[in-house]
């Protein structure tokens, strides 16, 4: 076995507002609908009932759960659905209103068919739901449990875990043995990555599927910075990155000097109002930690990536390639006849953040095998400490460090997450969440700051970290992880 996750699954494009109880239901509910069809069982259906267990029972009205169940049981994935097409599925549902089972086959369904149990706790993980399809006379079709595990993760109770048919070339379970490999191959953190990538598809698949997942994330950056009004919800939360980026455009229009800290706090605010109005977002490992990677990557794509800080590996004006083998797919750009300087620009910086999201997928499997990724199961160290520390790898990589400095701006960022609790106001992925991807985002640039100024020597591994984080998140009291019992969410009026 081994911990690494592919960067097609640790980063997955979705819905809003939580990848955990949106995303994961959503493909709990798809997944159920398939097994009926593939079992012959789907015309035998008249209806079909889900109970949410735990979390996903205490605040899965306010993250939208039930609406991504009913979405999922049509047969709609997250990844491809329009995000209004899962809104209001199960709130704003018709009374009488039939429910197309996979996409075909009509049965009765009303609002009262999902249930909620948030006293009741499954012994497999915090976020439980099961679902029950029956026939006529009430007969059991089918009965399913299936656990949300984090960042759209699922599993379903009873099935065996899942075995890579293709094991990965390159193999570590902790932040040590990726070091030591790394250093035994002379790699660095994001070749290692790519080459597990190249084990399941050629160099350009992989090359392209991370440039999707940057595209989507830019996108969802400049929507947010773009749109305006209140966040759906009982606290009516006004959307601030658009006024914020205005404010930034007309003091530069005015001579001002750009301030690169403050957009990079308004790129956090614009992707996570835009997860909270449940718009098309990319899990960065999760949803309610979703703004933070890009954030720091728009960060450095926008004011360092040209400044010569970290930019040693590029392509001249010539296309000839330097130093190809520390941003990796070389050959795929060096084939390129750059006529101008805007085109060599914009092919250093793919490429750059192709390194990035290579380094920060290796990082983040590491949190997601040995702790946790899932707000329900470890707080918010799970979900904003662990993207907060990818998000300061992935920098501190593109800006040219060593594995080492690497290792050591991760093990900065989750160091001082340790303990943050999860308490959605409202069960809102709104306050404190939205804001704390801001200061996150700043965290990590300031960790990457620290470790390029070190050698790579440290005090504390980022093992004894991740160790201390999942430690911590097993004493954390349940009030504190995403159920809306404790801290902020109890002592905060919400309207």
């Amino acid at each position: 076995m081994s911990a690494y996750v592919s960067a097609f699954e640790l980063f997955s494009i979705g819905v809003g507002p939580s990848s955990s109880h949106t995303v994961g239901p959503m493909r709990a509910g798809r997944d159920f609908a398939a097994r009926l069809r593939d079992s012959g069982d789907l015309d035998r259906v008249v209806r079909v009932s889900c109970a949410l267990y735990g979390s996903l029972g205490a605040t899965g009205i306010g993250h939208g759960t039930p609406d991504a169940v009913v979405a999922g049981l049509a047969g709609l994935d997250p990844e491809t659905v329009d995000p209004s097409a899962v809104r209001g599925a199960w709130s704003d549902r018709p009374a009488g209103e039939r429910l197309p089972l996979d996409g075909t086959r009509p049965i009765d369904f009303d609002t009262g068919d999902v249930m909620f149990e948030p006293r009741t706790r499954l012994p497999g993980h915090p976020n439980a739901m099961t679902l029950v399809a029956r026939a006529e006379g009430g007969e059991v079709v089918s009965e399913e449990t299936y656990y949300s595990v984090g960042g759209g993760f699922i599993r379903r109770e009873g099935e065996a875990p899942r075995v890579q048919a293709t094991p990965w070339p390159l193999r570590f379970d902790s932040a040590a043995e990726l070091l030591a490999l790394c250093d035994d191959r002379h790699r660095t953190i994001a070749e290692a990555a790519r080459c597990n990538e190249e084990a399941l598809r050629p160099e350009k698949e992989v090359a392209a599927g991370l440039d999707r997942i940057w595209d989507a994330m830019s996108t969802c950056v400049d929507a947010g910075l773009r749109a305006e009004g209140v966040l759906p919800g009982v606290l009516k939360v006004k959307r601030r990155a658009g006024q914020i980026r205005a404010q930034l455009e007309n003091a530069a229009a005015a001579g001002g000097r750009e301030l690169p800290g403050e957009w990079l706090g308004a790129y956090a605010l614009a992707v996570n109002e835009e997860n909270a109005a449940g718009g098309r977002v990319v899990t960065a490992p999760t949803n309610g930690a979703a703004g933070i990677l890009p954030a720091v990557a728009m960060y450095w794509w926008r004011f360092l990536a040209d400044s010569g800080l970290g930019a040693g590996n590029a392509v001249t004006p010539n296309g000839e390639l330097v130093g190809s083998a520390l941003l990796g797919f070389g050959d795929a750009v060096a084939a390129v006849s750059f006529e101008d300087e805007a085109a060599v620009a914009e092919a250093n910086r793919r490429r750059g953040i192709r390194r990035f999201l290579l380094t920060a997928t290796a990082l983040g499997s590491l949190f997601k095998a040995n702790a946790s990724i899932s707000g329900a199961e470890g707080g918010c160290q799970a979900e904003v400490g662990s993207a907060c520390a990818m998000a300061a790898g992935g920098l501190t990589a593109v800006m040219g460090g060593t594995n080492g400095q690497i290792e050591n701006a991760a093990e900065i960022a989750m160091e001082h997450h340790l303990g943050l609790t999860c308490d959605p106001v409202g069960g809102l992925v709104q306050i404190p969440c939205i804001e704390r991807n801001a200061v996150a985002a700043s965290t990590a640039v300031t960790a990457a700051r620290l470790a390029l100024r070190g050698d790579g020597s440290h005090f504390v591994s980022l093992d004894a970290v991740v160790e201390t984080m999942r430690q911590t998140g097993i004493d954390m009291s349940h009030k504190y992880k995403e159920t809306s019992e404790g801290g902020l969410a109890v002592n905060v009026i919400e309207c």
